[in-house]
């Protein structure tokens, strides 16, 4: 018999590799009380690249193996699972299920004087259209700049996130949406958060950032006080990892996406 889920049941994370530790992080930073379970599946990364119908098939039964943890809800801290699985989690499973895309493009339209948006992500995302679609239909008068980036990710992945190389790559992804004249500039990708330092000098004062990470920490904390559902237990809370491929890169790369150790990560059998 499973055990109730109550406020004091963890939150649960997934993504197709590690990317999604910086949604962890900015959970961790805005929600120091929780307890989370988080699942990378490493063993079958990138998503970006398959079919959709195997995106939504990968995205259920990661999505199963945190409800089979008793979390109380589950992120899907993967833009390219967002785009396309997220309805039928949700249609299918109880706990309520929370995409980094839908804060993202909240986040993005926040901002009255927004009239050109730029987003980059995964090849996975930008085709999906997910991110255009959401923004057209709420402000069909904003322009939208939409490219997809998949040099970014080994990059930031190899840890070379200030390497005049990378310089090089951004600076061509980005002139088409700059010379467009872009406001605002939507990171569709997990692995994204750690190039705003860069990004920031890059752009300086005249292109907002909005990333998902962040955005999606809120709108979560949002979501759990709204519900009554804040981890209000004394006791230092847990952070368990899962992954499906366990290697000494994955346990590395997590370690620099989460910012901090965490201890042994554990293998997950989907």
């Amino acid at each position: 018999m499973s055990t109730p889920v109550t406020a004091s049941s963890p939150l649960g994370v997934f993504d197709s590799g590690v990317g999604g530790l910086t949604v962890v992080r900015a959970l961790r930073d805005l929600l120091p009380n929780e307890s989370i379970v988080y699942l990378g599946d490493t063993a079958r990364v990138p998503y970006g690249s398959k079919s959709p119908d195997t995106i939504r098939r990968f995205s259920m039964e990661d999505t199963q193996f945190l409800v089979s943890h008793g979390v109380k809800a589950v992120v899907v801290a993967c833009n390219t699972a967002t785009a396309h699985a997220l309805p039928v989690l949700q249609a299918t499973f109880r706990v309520p299920v929370i995409g980094v895309l839908g804060p993202g493009v909240e986040a993005t339209l926040a901002d009255p004087s927004c009239e050109r948006v730029g987003i980059i992500g995964t090849a996975g995302t930008i085709r999906s259209h997910a991110y255009q679609h959401e923004i057209a239909m709420r402000r069909p008068d904003i322009l939208i700049e939409a490219r997809a980036t998949p040099l970014l990710v080994p990059f930031v992945e190899e840890g070379w996130t200030d390497h005049p190389a990378l310089k090089s790559v951004l600076r061509e992804y980005l002139k088409p949406m700059l010379d467009k004249g872009i406001d605002t500039l939507v990171l569709g990708c997990t692995h994204y958060p750690l190039l705003v330092p860069l990004l920031k000098r890059m752009l300086g004062q005249k292109v907002r950032l909005v990333d998902s990470a962040s955005t999606c920490a809120a709108h979560v904390k949002a979501s759990l006080e709204q519900n009554g559902m804040l981890r209000t237990t004394k006791g230092k809370p847990q952070l368990d990892i899962y992954l499906t491929d366990h290697s000494e890169q994955a346990e590395n790369l997590a370690k620099r996406f989460l910012g901090t150790d965490f201890g042994k990560v554990k293998k997950a059998s989907l």
